[in-house]
């Protein structure tokens, strides 16, 4: 029954976590649609605005990543006793874990980045 629940509430906090990071995205290419629309209508390929944004994304995500890990392991021991059959420091749950964790962001990220690269270099030059 704990399991259960565990994983739900992990569940939900992944969904939380891609909603979140879907907004900030979100939030920051609109903050630069005029930098954007100044870089398509100088002849910057989409492609190159969409590899841009995933990769300042994705440098966030391994930023976190480095720093969630150690702590992960800083606070595996206070939930030591709460862990039944499980290592404290397994490192195939850690990985497993990260990975999700960066699929996830990726997906989040997408979206956004998928419609910057798709703006229209008027448009986002003439809102101000």
């Amino acid at each position: 029954m704990i399991a259960l629940v565990s994983s739900f509430f992990g569940l939900l906090a992944l969904l939380l976590a891609s909603i979140g990071l879907y907004g900030v995205v979100a939030c920051a290419i609109e903050r630069r649609s005029h930098e954007i629309g100044i870089r398509m209508a100088l002849g910057a390929p989409q492609g190159r605005i969409l590899g841009g944004v995933l990769r300042e994304t994705m440098l966030l995500v391994a930023l976190g990543i480095i720093i969630g890990t150690p702590a992960a392991f800083a606070c595996g021991r206070f939930v030591r006793s709460s862990l039944y059959g499980l290592a404290v420091l397994d490192p195939v749950t850690l990985s497993v874990a990260v990975i999700v964790i960066a699929v996830v962001a990726m997906l989040a990220a997408y979206v956004p980045a998928w419609r910057a690269s798709r703006v229209d270099p008027v448009i986002a030059l003439r809102c101000e």
